[in-house]
């Protein structure tokens, strides 16, 4: 089974968006994919939408329970929020239930919480998680002023674990400041400073409808999964 690391600059970049994206398009391809996101904290109205919108990009044919075996209450990141609720995260677990997916799947799209370096139990960060699992990274950033230099120091983070960076996308998960424009730059300048090709670009839009990349004919997925240091 290939795989696919989608981690994030921050929090609210809209990695769960891209991913379910990347994972619609890899079906309208006729490619088996399955989203793993090994742990979801914060419930909104008691659901997670991270989960369901995982979920409904999958057509909905997968248990809840196997895209994110973890989930917790608080909007924390997940050892604190694992903590209100007098619980711990199961390291384990965190890597064993991708291997439910390989009977099921061509290549599984990994979800990580929050940034690289974001706590994911009580002695690691998703960074050993991706590190362990061993699948390239999609890096997920925001498209305006300020990401230049939180993309590059996540590039720098990610290398420093000789994680392989297969692309950067940015998105604007909130509408784009029409005075802001560091966007017209910020792409071309993040390709020549991290050394990283931005796979492509997503737009904000006010639908339920999963976006899609710009040129994303020109993006080969299961190549970029297949890549090694």
């Amino acid at each position: 089974m290939l795989g696919l690391f989608l981690t994030g600059t921050d929090t609210g970049v809209g990695k769960t968006w891209v991913t379910a994206m990347v994972a619609r398009d890899l079906q309208d391809g006729g490619t088996s994919v399955g989203t793993y996101k090994p742990v979801a904290s914060g419930t909104v109205d008691g659901r997670w939408q991270d989960i369901d919108m995982l979920s409904k990009a999958l057509g909905d044919q997968f248990p809840a329970e196997r895209i994110c075996p973890q989930r917790f209450d608080a909007p924390l990141a997940p050892p604190e929020a694992a903590r209100r609720e007098n619980r711990e995260i199961d390291a384990g677990l965190l890597r064993s239930a991708t291997r439910w997916w390989t009977d099921h799947v061509e290549l599984l799209l990994v979800e990580g919480v929050g940034g690289l370096l974001c706590p994911l139990t009580e002695t690691e960060t998703i960074a050993e998680l991706a590190v362990d699992l061993g699948w390239p990274l999609i890096i997920v950033a925001r498209s305006g002023l300020g990401t230049i230099n939180h993309t590059l120091l996540t590039i720098e983070a990610a290398r420093h674990r000789s994680l392989v960076i297969a692309g950067v996308i940015t998105n604007d998960a909130c509408p784009a400041d029409p005075l802001d424009r560091s966007v017209q730059t910020n792409a071309m300048l993040i390709e020549r400073h991290g050394g990283v090709r931005v796979l492509g670009h997503v737009a904000h839009r006010e639908s339920s409808d999963l976006l899609t990349l710009d040129a994303k004919a020109t993006i080969d997925w299961l190549a970029l999964a297949g890549q090694s240091s």
